[in-house]
């Protein structure tokens, strides 16, 4: 029995008496680990660069939600724009489940940032370090030494740098990135609860992605519990050829059989970063990294054997036992699940476009003040009528603005009372005013019938402006 062989009752990373066995996966050399890396770095590369990038003064993507200001790709949005968030959610959410139904678990190996980060960061740190899969098991059965200690301390000190990095990248997606140089040159205790936050999520990342790692995939992770929910025999898995490879070559019990192409090398074994035994067919613990298959066609050629033993297939295309009994044939057809997760992504890209293009840059609502719904004062010894209302402007634009509120019933004995003579709106900012509206109490029982027709224009330009209508509350009359 190779010591490669796992048991099969409980993961590679556990031994019999439960404790954790750590995994050292050998580096797989291949055409789709060149094209993962590709994918991986862009994405590591993006996630860095991002918050960086400015589109028209403002950066790129800024989700800053105490105040209030979400700045995506040159849209400016505010709290009042929160619904189009629901479309976005529901494009992100569907969208994953779609990907899952076709592709399988193609997010978890190849663009999840549990993967990126470990396999692009902190493996090439530890491998750097350390040595190679052969060389850090070896050195971790080592009693403590000088030599050990410092490849360790060096190690974890790599680790804490990039975690402070990817942290404080973080941070910048949700309060600016010039707001997070000004804290940086400023002590902790000026700013608290940011530094608290770096604090906690290094400690988090150190512990997930420096010691933790695949057990997280496997005991943590919520997608990969329901990702067997949304697949099917159609969608497509990293899968082992069990009628091209059984039965596997060197085994004294086929010596008069004809063998299969499989070697029983455990080369697809030794690289996975989970440790699973792919042969064994689909399992929770696959993230579909592909780097079993990058081994098996390096020991195919090395064979003269033709490539794909284990290869991106489905259970419909290797006519599993289970496909065979239910009598699924190996071509692909459009799915219900598919169609459902499509048609509610188109639906939400239909509305966001709806949202996004009713979006207006400086926006004006309306808001009924708290308290009594109205008041009756003495003006020019006669009574009126007053309604608190407050107007609150979001300005989305580089300049400031003043917007003057205006009765567009001319001939209404309706006033607007304003001490400030307008709404002065900063740029980039949401402000509120408060105002009342007076008018006279012998005729509020005629005024209350119809709705009140305001206008907030622009002080300086044509370029804003807005009507909106509000409703009068006053005592009634005889």
């Amino acid at each position: 029995m190779s010591q490669w062989d796992l048991h099969e009752a409980r993961p590679a990373s556990f031994d019999e008496q439960g404790w954790r066995v750590k995994i050292h996966p050998a580096e797989a050399r291949g055409l789709w680990r060149k094209r993962r890396q590709i994918v991986q770095s862009f994405l590591l590369i993006i996630f860095l660069v991002l918050p960086w990038i400015q589109i028209g003064g403002r950066q790129a993507l800024l989700l800053d939600v105490g105040n209030r200001q979400f700045e995506i790709f040159g849209l400016s949005l505010r709290a009042h724009n929160a619904p189009l968030l629901v479309f976005i959610l529901a494009m992100a959410g569907f969208g994953l489940f779609l990907v899952t139904a076709v592709w399988g678990r193609v997010w978890c190996g190849w663009a999840c940032p549990q993967t990126v980060f470990i396999e692009m960061v902190y493996r090439k740190i530890e491998t750097w370090i350390e040595g190679n899969a052969g060389e850090r098991r070896i050195l971790d059965k080592q009693p403590w030494n000088s030599k050990k200690l410092v490849k360790k301390s060096f190690k974890w000190a790599a680790f804490v740098a990039v975690s402070l990095i990817l942290t404080h990248s973080f941070l910048a997606y949700f309060v600016g990135t010039d707001r997070l140089a000004q804290m940086i040159q400023h002590p902790p205790t000026e700013n608290w609860t940011s530094f608290l936050f770096i604090a906690f999520s290094t400690a988090i990342i150190l512990f997930d992605f420096g010691w933790f790692r695949e057990q997280f995939c496997m005991i943590a992770c919520p997608y990969g519990r329901f990702q067997s929910v949304l697949m099917d025999s159609r969608s497509m898995i990293v899968g082992y050829d069990y009628k091209r490879g059984e039965p596997r070559r060197g085994s004294p019990a086929v010596k008069d059989q004809a063998q299969g192409d499989c070697v029983n090398c455990y080369r697809c074994v030794q690289v996975c970063p989970t440790g699973i035994d792919i042969r064994r067919g689909v399992q929770l613990e696959c993230i579909a990294c592909t780097a079993c298959v990058d081994a098996c066609d390096e020991i195919m050629t090395k064979t003269g054997k033709p490539k794909g033993l284990i290869r991106y297939t489905t259970l419909r295309e290797l006519g599993t036992e289970i496909s065979q009994r239910i009598g699924l044939g190996p071509k692909f057809h459009l799915t219900p699940r598919v169609g459902i997760y499509s048609l509610v992504i188109i639906a939400a890209a239909i509305g966001l476009v709806v949202g996004i293009s009713s979006h207006r840059a400086v926006d004006v609502l309306i808001f009924r003040g708290k308290g009594l719904p109205y008041q009756i004062t003495q003006h020019a010894g006669e009574e009126y009528v007053l309604n608190q209302f407050y107007a609150e402007a979001t300005n989305t634009t580089d300049q400031d603005l003043k917007l003057l509120i205006k009765n567009l019933d001319t001939e209404s004995p309706v006033e607007i009372v304003n001490t400030q003579g307008g709404l002065f709106v900063r740029a980039g900012k949401i402000e509120r005013l408060g105002f009342f509206v007076r008018f006279p109490r012998a005729r509020a029982k005629e005024i209350a019938k119809a709705p009140l027709r305001l206008e907030f224009k622009n002080e300086d330009t044509e370029e804003f402006r807005f009507q909106r209508e509000v409703r009068l509350v006053a005592p009634l009359t005889e």
